[in-house]
């Protein structure tokens, strides 16, 4: 389609007739990912406009999102590998101009810190401590406990941005940078909590990132259990995988926007979190 159709049919979406409004719309989604940016492009000529611009920016927003379904549904499909591009996308849903090559960016600033700060067969326990240090002491990152239900614990570009974070997007800081260095953490999905174990034969132990890198153990989890009256499971105690990261996150992020009143974002990551279920 040239642009000078794509601008005719722009300027109809002001019709009166609301079924050609609706051939319209139905017309320029079936164009894909193509039609956001000549939709954004138009945006900018209807200035005099506002009900035309109300309709485009409906428009970029189902666009958007269906983009984003398709992108999801593709990491799941690939078991989830990487999971910086989960939390990426995830940020998609209220950023969709994020690139995740600046999330890549900055942590791989904080992870340079860390690496010049450990030694060869360093100790797992004074690993942790060195990335403690340069995560809390250093970077400046806090657990957000005056705003746990903020939706922006949930959207890791602001997690890295803000240095604010709930603790399954501040597990998720450590688990990107464990990586990097060699180091077995993983995330472990506890009912109401979300924790890590450092999963190495003869060194195993949890770590607790919303309380700065508290090292906890299986003990501890039966306690915990024991006081929500839950029986314990297996998957109490294990590493999960980078899709139940996600899923978890998109969890925290529809509960927050119910929360905050905000039905057609929590209507939108429920909408996602689907997709995932039943990929």
């Amino acid at each position: 389609m040239n642009i000078r159709d794509f601008k005719a049919m722009v300027s109809l979406l002001d019709d009166s007739d609301g079924e050609v409004v609706g051939m319209i719309r139905d017309k320029i989604k079936d164009l894909g990912k193509e039609a956001i940016p000549l939709l954004e492009s138009e945006w900018d000529h209807y200035e005099e406009n506002p009900v035309i611009q109300g309709k485009i920016e409906f428009l970029l927003q189902d666009l958007q999102t269906d983009s984003l379904l398709l992108d999801m549904k593709e990491w799941a499909a690939h078991g989830g590998e990487d999971l910086l591009r989960g939390l990426w996308l995830i940020s998609r849903i209220v950023y969709p101009e994020n690139r995740i090559e600046n999330m890549r960016t900055e942590i791989n600033r904080i992870y340079m810190d860390i690496w010049l700060l450990t030694q060869k067969d360093m100790h797992p326990v004074d690993l942790l401590q060195v990335m403690n240090n340069v995560i809390f002491d250093q970077m400046g990152f806090e657990p957000n406990v005056k705003n746990f239900h903020s939706p922006q614990n949930s959207l890791f570009n602001q997690v890295l941005e803000m240095k604010r974070g709930n603790p399954v997007s501040l597990s998720c800081l450590y688990i990107l940078l464990a990586q990097k260095l060699d180091i077995p953490l993983y995330g472990v999905n506890l009912p109401n909590l979300f924790v890590m174990i450092f999963d190495y034969p003869g060194h195993t132990f949890y770590v607790n990132a919303f309380n700065k890198g508290q090292i906890f153990h299986r003990k501890d989890i039966d306690d915990y259990l024991s006081h929500m009256n839950l029986e314990p499971r297996k998957e109490y105690y294990q590493a999960c995988s980078h899709i139940e990261i996600v899923m978890r996150v998109l969890t925290n992020l529809a509960f927050a926007y119910q929360k905050s009143g905000d039905r057609d974002r929590e209507s939108q990551v429920s909408r996602i979190l689907s997709i995932i279920q039943t990929s």
